[in-house]
Protein backbone atom coordinates (compact mmCIF):
# COMPACT_ATOMS: atom_id res chain seq x y z
CA UNK A 1 0.00 0.00 0.00
CA UNK A 2 1.42 3.22 -0.82
CA UNK A 3 1.46 6.37 1.23
CA UNK A 4 0.74 8.89 -1.66
CA UNK A 5 -2.42 10.76 -1.82
CA UNK A 6 -4.33 10.31 -5.08
CA UNK A 7 -5.32 13.50 -5.68
CA UNK A 8 -2.64 15.99 -4.49
CA UNK A 9 0.46 13.80 -4.90
CA UNK A 10 1.23 14.24 -1.04
CA UNK A 11 4.12 11.42 -0.46
CA UNK A 12 5.92 10.92 2.54
CA UNK A 13 8.82 13.33 3.59
CA UNK A 14 12.19 12.42 5.39
CA UNK A 15 14.11 14.28 7.87
CA UNK A 16 16.25 14.35 11.87
CA UNK A 17 15.29 13.32 15.37
CA UNK A 18 17.39 15.64 17.01
CA UNK A 19 18.06 14.79 20.45
CA UNK A 20 18.68 16.86 23.22
CA UNK A 21 22.42 16.53 22.73
CA UNK A 22 21.74 17.79 19.24
CA UNK A 23 22.21 14.11 17.63
CA UNK A 24 20.53 13.47 14.53
CA UNK A 25 19.16 9.98 13.68
CA UNK A 26 16.90 9.37 10.17
CA UNK A 27 13.02 9.27 10.73
CA UNK A 28 10.16 9.61 8.25
CA UNK A 29 7.09 11.81 8.00
CA UNK A 30 4.21 10.16 6.49
CA UNK A 31 1.19 12.17 5.24
CA UNK A 32 -2.07 12.00 7.02
CA UNK A 33 -4.02 9.73 4.51
CA UNK A 34 -7.94 8.28 4.65
CA UNK A 35 -9.79 5.68 2.62
CA UNK A 36 -12.72 7.56 1.11
CA UNK A 37 -15.84 6.81 -1.01
CA UNK A 38 -17.27 9.54 -2.54
CA UNK A 39 -20.29 10.05 -4.57
CA UNK A 40 -20.13 11.83 -7.57
CA UNK A 41 -23.36 13.24 -8.99
CA UNK A 42 -22.89 14.61 -12.36
CA UNK A 43 -21.11 11.32 -12.94
CA UNK A 44 -23.80 9.28 -10.85
CA UNK A 45 -20.83 6.88 -9.57
CA UNK A 46 -19.16 5.92 -6.27
CA UNK A 47 -15.17 6.72 -6.11
CA UNK A 48 -12.98 5.49 -3.50
CA UNK A 49 -9.86 7.40 -2.43
CA UNK A 50 -7.24 7.91 -0.58
CA UNK A 51 -7.01 11.35 0.40
CA UNK A 52 -5.04 13.52 3.00
CA UNK A 53 -6.46 15.41 5.28
CA UNK A 54 -5.39 18.45 3.73
CA UNK A 55 -7.60 17.39 0.43
CA UNK A 56 -10.51 16.24 2.49
CA UNK A 57 -10.89 20.14 3.51
CA UNK A 58 -10.76 21.32 0.14
CA UNK A 59 -13.64 18.73 -1.24
CA UNK A 60 -16.30 19.94 1.92
CA UNK A 61 -15.28 23.69 0.74
CA UNK A 62 -15.45 23.39 -2.80
CA UNK A 63 -17.33 19.53 -3.63
CA UNK A 64 -15.96 17.24 -5.36
CA UNK A 65 -16.61 17.34 -8.93
CA UNK A 66 -15.86 20.90 -8.66
CA UNK A 67 -12.22 20.16 -7.32
CA UNK A 68 -11.55 17.31 -9.69
CA UNK A 69 -12.26 19.87 -13.00
CA UNK A 70 -9.86 22.02 -10.76
CA UNK A 71 -7.02 19.09 -10.53
CA UNK A 72 -8.00 18.45 -14.24
CA UNK A 73 -7.59 21.34 -15.64
CA UNK A 74 -4.13 22.39 -14.08
CA UNK A 75 -3.13 18.73 -15.46
CA UNK A 76 -2.52 16.72 -12.41
CA UNK A 77 -5.57 14.06 -12.79
CA UNK A 78 -7.58 13.29 -15.61
CA UNK A 79 -11.18 13.22 -15.55
CA UNK A 80 -13.23 11.45 -18.32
Amino acid sequence: MSKVCELTGKRPMFGHNVSHSNRKSNRKFLPNLKKKKFFIPELDEWVELKVCTAALRTINKKGIYAYLKELDKKGDIKLN
